[in-house]
């Protein structure tokens, strides 16, 4: 028999772990280290008056992470360290407050938990529109918003608030989104099922077959539904495991979602947009002038350009009948020649266009 130990050796195990422990010592030194430059940083950005976040080096220092990971560890794991000490970061640098659709538990929420971690302040907001103007008037220095989701298409509610608000987008998530049923009564007895109009969309396939259609009622979002339900009797909501777990819901049927591979877009937003990365979006809407052709110009003007348009939608303006504003994303950042002259140049065929904000592309899916 072979004396060479086992890995559960205890003499080896011991070994294993005082390692590890030499390891974490000189881990707690270095990021002590790093939050003593993030002060100093913070020292800096006061000074000159800079935001502390800024999704472009975030972009960079998580690329750096994918291209320098030697393994064993996924690159999601690292990533998911290094959020936490930026988050870290920002707490020594300057408190963040974070502003998004509540109450908690909401997708909007959990968005925010992934992008910006638990160092920072979080504050749950009643409608999209008082989402916008928290970070307006300057009481939320950024927040989270949903736009669009993979199977509902755009969040109506989000587009209409841009063209009323002076904000930027700086940066963008995807956020995979898995609906659950959450009762404290077994499916024959509900008589009521909470959750936003998009949500149902999401489950339509489900709710129908089911026979839950006829007794689906809107609210605000999937975490108000989660709270309204929690307070009835044979009520149920459509949400997120952590409004379940936050408003005590049993969960009776989890992924509920018509398509598996359900995502849903959102964008932060805060006083300015981000800096070039040389792998950016740009979001922009405008308004066309009352003339046949108009919005073929428009799009005329970027195809010349060559500026690629990746997304295309319209709302109703709401300022007069039959007048929209059409919402797009394009490749690049404004500050590109190319994007910037499009711009420039549609000009001449709009009434009204603003760029709403340019930030890194994201290419990940929390």
């Amino acid at each position: 028999m072979s004396s060479e130990r086992l890995p559960s050796d205890p003499v080896s195990l011991e070994a294993l772990r005082s390692r590890i422990d030499v390891i974490d010592q000189e881990l707690v030194k270095l990021i002590s280290e790093r939050g003593s430059l993030a002060q100093q940083i913070g020292q800096l950005k006061a000074r000159d008056k800079t935001p502390i976040y800024a999704p472009d080096r975030e972009k960079e220092i998580l690329q750096a992470l994918r291209e320098r990971n030697p393994g064993p560890f996924p690159t999601r794991v690292l990533e998911a360290v290094y959020r936490e000490l930026m988050s870290g970061s920002f707490s020594l640098e300057k408190p963040l407050r974070i502003a998004y659709l509540g109450p908690e538990g909401s997708f909007s929420h959990l968005a925010a938990l992934g992008k910006f971690g638990a160092s920072v302040e979080y504050e749950p907001v009643t409608s999209i529109d008082a989402v916008f103007a928290e970070v307006e008037r300057g009481h939320a220095d950024f927040a989270v918003v949903p736009i669009e989701n993979s199977i509902g298409g755009g969040v109506i509610d989000t587009m209409d608030a841009f063209p009323e608000h002076s904000v930027h987008i700086c940066a963008e998530i995807y956020r995979r989104i898995q609906h659950n049923l959450m009762a404290r009564v077994p499916l024959e007895r509900i008589e009521r099922v909470y959750s936003k109009p998009e949500v149902f969309e999401q489950c339509r396939r489900w709710l129908t077959e089911t026979g839950m259609t006829s007794k689906t009622v809107p609210v605000s979002s999937t975490s108000k539904a989660a709270e309204q339900a929690a307070q009835e009797d044979n009520a149920a909501a459509l949400g997120s495991e952590l409004a379940a777990e936050l408003y005590k819901l049993p969960i009776q049927v989890r992924n509920v979602e018509d398509n598996a591979n359900n995502v849903t877009r959102f964008f932060i937003i805060g006083p300015t947009h981000a800096r070039p990365t040389g792998d950016d979006r740009t979001a922009l809407f405008f308004t066309t002038t009352d003339r046949a052709g108009a919005l073929v110009d428009v799009l005329d003007v970027f195809r010349s350009e060559r500026v690629n348009l990746t997304m295309i939608t319209s709302r109703p303006s709401r300022r007069k009948n039959w007048e929209y504003h059409f919402f797009v994303d394009v490749e690049g950042h404004i500050e590109d020649a190319p994007l910037a002259h499009a711009t420039d140049a549609a000009r001449e065929f709009c009434s009204e266009i603003k760029v709403l904000g340019s930030f890194p592309r994201e290419a990940n899916v929390q």
